[in-house]
């Protein structure tokens, strides 16, 4: 799946759930979970132990329909190795250019991690496609992503950080692009239990509310461009 494929299928989406557990049979559980819950999009995180060997075995194992992305890729090496893995994208939790300017490079969807407006405009204009704000929910939520759409109507931003049940509807109004759902969603203790289908159906709970909030809003493809 090319860059722009991979970009229309996170708009269309409007969900990337983040992973990250204890250990990579936990994680396989969790991507299998999120996908059979309705989300065909998986972040594996550089925090999960033999997180690169996950990433390589759900892409191979994962028909062309899952996105298999790799997050916490702090620097360069690491998104080298991510994308040899098989990573279809890149999330990084702040900014790194090189990171930024090596996806770019290699034709590969960047989500680059950014808090304040400068670091937004910064990770926009070195070519990201997607701006994830983090740890939006610590800095006012939704309030944060609507004020930060003012002046910069251009930039899918992706709320990470505080997004849940209750507050997923009032980010999508606010004007996100697609939402980065992580322990709300994939919750520990659903995994360490082995009760998969918490998670399936949390999944289902999570595109509805996109879903229904989008349609309100009259768009379906709010942050494309």
């Amino acid at each position: 799946m090319d860059r722009q494929k991979v970009r229309d299928r996170i708009l269309e989406i409007g969900i990337v759930p983040v992973v990250r557990a204890s250990s990579p049979g936990e994680a396989r559980i969790a991507a299998d979970a999120v996908c059979q819950g309705g989300i065909p999009i998986v972040e594996i995180t550089m925090t999960v132990p033999g997180a690169l060997e996950v990433i390589r075995e759900l892409a191979k194992n994962n028909s062309s329909d899952v996105l298999v992305g790799a997050g916490t890729v702090l620097n360069r090496e690491a998104a080298r190795r991510c994308l040899d893995a098989g990573a279809q994208f890149l999330v990084s939790p702040g900014l790194n250019l090189q990171t930024v300017e090596f996806a770019v490079r290699e034709e590969k969807l960047m989500m680059a991690g950014a808090l304040t407006p400068t670091e937004v405009i910064t990770a926009w204009e070195a070519g990201a496609d997607f701006v994830k704000v983090f740890p939006c929910g610590q800095v006012g939520g939704a309030k944060y992503i609507k004020a930060l759409k003012g002046p910069l109507p251009q930039v899918p931003l992706v709320p990470t950080g505080g997004v849940n049940l209750n507050t997923a509807a009032e980010f999508i109004e606010a004007g996100a692009a697609a939402l980065g759902i992580g322990g709300e969603l994939v919750q520990a203790d659903a995994l360490r239990s082995n009760k998969p289908e918490v998670i399936v159906e949390n999944a289902r709970k999570f595109l509805a509310i996109v879903t229904k909030a989008r349609a309100q809003m009259g768009t379906a493809a709010k942050g494309s461009h």
